[in-house]
Order: structure tokens, then C-alpha cells, then sequence
């Protein structure tokens, strides 16, 4: 199982080798690839994290430092949105992730996660929402609806994708927060927390009557699924109405899963990977453990690994041949990740961007064009999208 898993493990050391330092490498617009062509739709941008459509030709984009921007997919313009709340911009916080409900253009709802402090300079995973008015580029009444507790004193693995399932809920991931106690008593697997966790609510930020540990002693309401590391990217399936996440692992050890309701996915009680600097697994081989979920795809330790951001389903009309097809970003890799899914079965294809030395923040394809749109993860980078020769 391990060895199919690494095919393109050369390949992403050498792209990280040749990748410029500051993943901005120059490139020509319109350079034709494999099929398709590179087209830049801003630059300039101070480290996007992620993205979504409008229904409109606009789309919204996060910066990390602490904006979100409205921009033009048509001639580039970007436009930032006031009345975002502050962000506690430090590690790997920020201004996260930006999402909007099926239902946007009757009640135009902006969900952003992102990093904030307490009175004592700790910090959590928030989530919150306001109204956007398009014309004014503002969100309007922002509310928070939710913190991720405990607060921790660390800037690192606060997760963090939000989506909205098939069944109207909001599911947004939470990172470990970095805690290294590797064993049953680390914080992914404390279900009296929600770090290390994926989270389900209302859009409201309400708890859903039928979560599944709803009312159950030793558990908190919200959670979905606990286990986890640090999710990075989370799309549903478009058949299945699956949830998938591409997780980073400790030293290799990433991994796709697909989330299962109420389950445990093994960090750090069972994972591929090794602890950093070593070759000494963290905890039990996954499919050795009847009560962990194994993930779909995996690399081991010494592979090379995958440090895995954005993902997303491809179910446009211009790329044909990548019809259902799982695009997830590469950070350290530099790289856009193309994976071929039957059903549960993952197999990687060929790297896509792989001579940019770009890190791969986040990807989604546009609803309208099937074209996929890919932001880069630099503090001057660039927003691009690949179109259809």
C-alpha cells in the first residue's frame, strides 16, 4: 500500500529544491501545460488563504494578515471588504478560511474563520459571519458564532476549512494547536475540547440536535469527528455528499480522509508518520486498530510526504478528463495535487504547476466556467486560474 503511495515523491523533492524561496517564481500568462493554460487573475496579494465564488463574476479571497478582498474575476480589480473583525495575525494564524451558504443570493451570509486573542494574549480558532453588502464591500453586523476552546498560548495548527455540508450544516476544522504529548492523552483525543476536531453547527452557530455526541457525558455538542492534526482542506463530495479533508501528518504521516460521523481518526494514537527528526512512528499503524478510521490515502514516514492545504472536488465542464477528480495544494512540495477517486480508492496522478515554485494555499473551480483557480501561498503572490486551451 505504501509504495504506490510515493511514486511522486522525487518529484516533489526536486520542485522543492528548484522552487524559489518566496513561492513567486515570474511566469508568463497564457504558458500552456499539459491541456491547459496559466492565466493571472490579481497579483500583489499578501498570503491568501482562501476563496470562494460569488454569483456574480466576483470572488472573495482572504489574506492571512488580516483582509478579505473582493475581487473582479473579469479585469483583476480588488476591492477590500470593511468590517471584518481583528485577527491575531502571528504563526500560522490569521484570516483563514471564507465561505457563503447555497442559498447566498436571497441571504448573502459571509463565514470567515480566523485567529483571535483572549484578555491573556491566548488564542482559538473563531468562526463568524456578517452580511455582505457587494456594492459597499462591507460586511455588515458581523457577529462571532462560534470559539474553538481552549483558548492556547501557541500560533500554530488552528486548522482551519469551513464548508457547508449537503444536510445545510456548517463543518469547519480545528487544529491540535502543535501539542507534542503524543498519546491518549493528547488534545485530539480529550473529547472534552474541540481542538484536533472537526465541528458541526447550525448556520446560526448553534448546536444541531442530532450531532452525535449531543448530551453524551465526557463529550462536547459540536464536535463531528476527533482525531485529527491539523485538516487544511475539506470539500464534499459532489455525488456523495462525503466529507473529505486532506490532513498534515508529524513528520510525513499526511493523509485524505473521508470524515466519518462520531469516529476517531487516530492522531496521535495511530499514524503513519514519525516524530520530527527521527524515524520512530507516533503511535500504532492505522489499519492495525479496529476503532480508528483509516485514512483513504496516506504517506508514510521517510516518504517525502504531502504538507496538504486547500482541496476540492472537480465537477466543471471545461477539463473533462478531470471529472470528479480531487485537487488538493501542495505547501512544501510546491505543487498542485491531481488525485483520480473511485469511489474510496485514490490514486495520484501527475503534479500540475510542479515548475512554478509555488506553495499551494488553496484551489476551487469556478461554477460558472469550470475553470480552476488556484491562490498562492506568499506575502506577494498571485491569484491565478487554469483555462481550457
Amino acid at each position: 500500500m505504501g509504495i504506490g503511495r510515493r511514486t511522486f515523491v522525487a518529484v516533489a523533492a526536486s520542485v522543492a529544491a528548484a522552487g524559489c524561496l518566496d513561492g513567486t517564481e515570474d511566469n508568463t500568462d497564457g504558458e500552456a501545460e499539459d491541456g491547459f493554460e496559466v492565466e493571472t487573475v490579481v497579483d500583489g496579494l499578501s498570503s491568501p488563504w482562501g476563496t470562494e465564488f460569488l454569483p456574480d463574476r466576483r470572488m472573495l479571497v482572504t489574506e492571512r494578515t488580516g483582509s478579505l478582498l473582493l475581487v473582479d474575476r473579469d479585469d483583476g480589480e480588488a476591492r477590500e471588504v470593511d468590517g471584518v473583525p481583528d485577527v491575531y495575525d502571528a504563526g500560522q494564524g490569521g484570516m483563514l478560511d471564507v465561505t457563503t451558504p447555497p442559498e447566498f443570493e436571497d441571504e448573502p451570509w459571509v463565514y470567515l474563520t480566523y485567529s483571535a486573542t483572549d484578555d491573556d494574549g491566548a488564542s482559538a480558532t473563531h468562526l463568524g459571519r456578517g452580511r455582505l453588502d457587494s456594492d459597499g464591500a462591507e460586511l455588515e453586523g458581523f457577529e462571532v458564532l462560534h470559539v474553538a476552546e481552549p483558548f492556547v498560548d501557541s500560533t500554530q495548527h488552528y486548522g482551519s476549512r469551513v464548508v457547508f455540508g449537503d444536510d445545510g450544516a456548517v463543518y469547519f476544522t480545528v487544529g491540535d494547536r502543535g501539542f507534542k504529548d503524543f498519546g491518549p492523552n493528547h488534545v485530539s483525543q480529550d473529547t472534552e475540547n474541540e481542538l484536533g476536531a472537526t465541528l458541526r453547527l447550525e448556520p446560526d452557530g448553534s448546536v444541531p440536535d442530532d450531532n452525535p455526541f449531543v448530551d453524551e457525558d465526557g463529550f462536547r455538542d459540536s464536535l463531528y469527528s476527533y482525531g485529527h492534526r491539523n485538516s487544511q482542506g475539506m470539500a464534499v463530495h459532489p455525488e456523495t455528499g462525503e466529507l473529505w479533508q486532506s490532513e498534515h501528518g508529524e513528520r510525513d504521516g499526511d493523509e485524505i480522509n473521508v470524515v466519518e460521523r462520531g469516529e476517531n481518526h487516530g492522531w496521535p494514537v495511530a499514524h503513519y508518520g514519525c516524530e520530527y527528526g527521527t524515524e520512530e512512528p507516533v503511535g500504532d499503524q492505522p489499519d492495525e486498530r479496529d476503532d480508528i478510521v483509516d485514512p483513504v490515502y496516506y504517506w508514510d514516514c521517510t516518504s517525502g510526504g504531502f504538507p496538504p492545504a486547500g482541496a476540492t472536488f472537480y465537477d466543471g465542464d471545461a477539463f473533462p478528463e478531470w471529472q470528479g477528480d480531487l485537487f488538493v495544494g501542495n505547501l512544501a512540495g510546491r505543487y498542485l495535487g491531481r488525485f483520480a477517486v473511485d469511489g474510496r480508492d485514490v490514486e495520484e496522478e501527475e503534479p500540475l504547476l510542479a515548475d512554478r515554485g509555488w506553495r499551494i494555499r488553496d484551489v476551487e473551480v469556478a461554477p460558472d466556467t469550470g475553470y480552476v483557480y488556484v491562490a498562492v501561498d506568499s506575502p506577494d503572490a498571485p491569484l491565478v486560474r487554469l483555462v481550457s486551451e
